[in-house]
C-alpha cells in the first residue's frame, strides 16, 4: 500500500539522504560550501535557493532551485522512481528535492512564468498532496 492510499500505485520513493551535507547544514556551514562539497545534495541547493528568494535575488534562486530539482530527479530515478508516484514530504531526505521544487515555483511565479509555476505545483501534488501546503505554497 502506498502512503497515499492507492493500492495499485507505486510504493513511495524514500531517498537515502546525504548525512554529511545535512550535518554540515545543521551545523550552520555556509550552504554554498556544502553545495560545492556535495553537489548532488538537493538540500544544499534548497538552502541556497530559499536564501536567494529571501534576499530578493529571484534569478539566482531560480538557478539554485533548478539545479537542486535536477539533482533530486537524478536521485529519485536511481532509487526506483519512474516519474510518478509518492515522494512523501514526511521522509526528511525527500525534503531537499521538494523544497527545491517549491523554491522553483516561487521564483517562476515572481518572474511571471505561470506555466512553470503550475508544473511545479502539479509535481508537488503528485509527489505528496500535502507538500505544497507544508511548503507554504497556495494552489
Amino acid at each position: 500500500m502506498t502512503s497515499f492510499g492507492d493500492l495499485l500505485g507505486p510504493q513511495p520513493t524514500l531517498l537515502p539522504g546525504d548525512d554529511d551535507a545535512e550535518s554540515d547544514l545543521l551545523n550552520k556551514r555556509d550552504p554554498a560550501e556544502v553545495a560545492a562539497d556535495h553537489p548532488t545534495a538537493s538540500i544544499a541547493w534548497a538552502y541556497l535557493a530559499e536564501q536567494a528568494l529571501a534576499d530578493g535575488a529571484t534569478i539566482t534562486a531560480y538557478a539554485y532551485a533548478r539545479t537542486g530539482y535536477h539533482r533530486g530527479l537524478d536521485q529519485l530515478r536511481r532509487n526506483g522512481w519512474k516519474g510518478f508516484g509518492p515522494v512523501p514530504f514526511s521522509h526528511e531526505p525527500n525534503q531537499g528535492f521538494l523544497r527545491c521544487v517549491a523554491a522553483l515555483a516561487r521564483a517562476a511565479k515572481t518572474i511571471g512564468e505561470a506555466d512553470e509555476y503550475a508544473r511545479c505545483l502539479d509535481l508537488l501534488e503528485d509527489c505528496d498532496p500535502r507538500a505544497a501546503e507544508q511548503l507554504g505554497l497556495d494552489h
